[in-house]
């Protein structure tokens, strides 16, 4: 009687490192999740809801990353994740976003040069969470840039940003 063949797998390398974006992208959930509601209680209800927007995105791609692996007979490791995360003002939200979404950018990048010539199939299929990435650095970008426009310590100027921006 014949076996059924085994199916393959990823190699552990790959596995660990889209297990490794998986924690970031979870990470990222719940740091935008905690600026929706640091941003809802300020009463900057536009931020607020760009915030949640934000936070159901990264759960998307995580759960994206989540499919690919079991797709792969593969079994991903769900992170526990630890926020810890406090916010001065909106500025600080800005900041501090931008700086998570550059990070996950360069690291997306990292890895797919890392695997190219490894596993093209895992390559292409990061292509979009590059391309998303990118756009999130764009768009905290010109955030940023808005803010040069303003005197961010004025509570007025700033409430028109968030009017204006979000």
């Amino acid at each position: 009687m014949t076996q059924p063949r085994q199916p393959k797998e990823l190699s552990t390398k790959i596995v660990d490192m889209l297990n490794n974006r998986l924690k970031d992208e979870y990470a990222a959930h719940f740091f935008y999740r905690n600026a929706a509601n640091w941003c809802d209680d300020a009463n900057y209800k536009k931020a607020a809801a760009f915030f949640t927007q934000e936070a159901s995105n990264e759960l998307e791609h995580a759960e994206k990353l989540q499919k690919y692996i079991v797709s792969w007979n593969v079994i991903p490791t769900l992170p526990a994740v630890k926020p810890t995360i406090t916010f001065a003002d909106l500025v600080d939200i800005i900041n501090k976003a931008y700086v998570l979404e550059y990070d996950l950018f360069t690291k997306y990048n990292s890895d797919s040069v890392d695997i190219m010539s490894e596993d093209i199939t895992t390559f292409d299929f990061l292509r979009e969470l590059r391309e998303g990435q990118y756009g999130s650095v764009v768009e905290y970008s010109d955030l940023l840039n808005a803010l040069q426009l303003i005197d961010s310590s004025d509570k007025y100027q700033l409430l028109y940003f968030e009017q204006t921006y979000f």
